[in-house]
């Protein structure tokens, strides 16, 4: 439970510190702009969309389903969620590329729909926390907890602070946080 909520609380400053990023603008660093924001879409795209989701689709709500088959309707609504985030994502990425590549007619489509992907997935972690996790405490047994420790525990999210620096994600999280200007990260602001 707490792996998931940490790796929450980390998706949930990411995509505030893209928001933040966002209604700042490139400003004069145009370059050092787009390449936070494309590492930061490429993390979302890497670790939620391809460790965090799967286990929750795979490992979590059929565990809570069987036992409280009254969240089947947030379940599914849920799963559409995952089937339609990797898409939303590489939308963002592609509209972020068309961007600085043709010009600031394309920003507002990129801001518009930043916006609404960042409501979108905040949404969505909002849901499980408040629908599908209380459900978990009560109904999952024992078993089902070692299960689920042992599958998300593998996941190991380099931006929940909790765990040692994975070498193949240590690199991207350096980059975001030295990149970033501050308040969102190290960089100058």
């Amino acid at each position: 439970m707490q792996i998931i909520l940490d790796e929450h609380a980390s998706l949930s400053a990411m995509l505030r510190s893209m928001q933040m990023m966002v209604a700042r603008g490139p400003g004069d660093r145009a370059q050092q702009f787009f390449d936070v924001l494309r590492a930061m879409l490429f993390y979302i795209d890497e670790f939620p969309e391809r460790l965090h989701h799967p286990k929750e689709s795979d490992l979590l709500f059929p565990r809570v389903v069987r036992s409280a088959p009254s969240v089947m309707a947030t379940v599914e609504q849920l799963e559409r969620d995952h089937m339609s985030g990797e898409k939303a994502v590489r939308e963002l990425q592609h509209l972020l590329l068309a961007w600085e590549l043709l010009g600031e007619q394309r920003k507002p489509e990129f801001e518009a729909q930043c916006q609404r992907y960042v409501q979108f997935y905040l949404e969505h972690m909002r849901l499980e926390e408040t629908v599908i996790l209380p459900e978990a405490e009560r109904v999952l047994t024992d078993a089902d907890w070692q299960a689920l420790d042992a599958a998300f525990q593998q996941n190991r999210d380099p931006l929940t602070g909790k765990h040692a620096a994975d070498p193949v994600y240590d690199r991207l999280f350096t980059r975001i946080v030295m990149q970033a200007p501050a308040p969102i990260g190290l960089g100058d602001a």
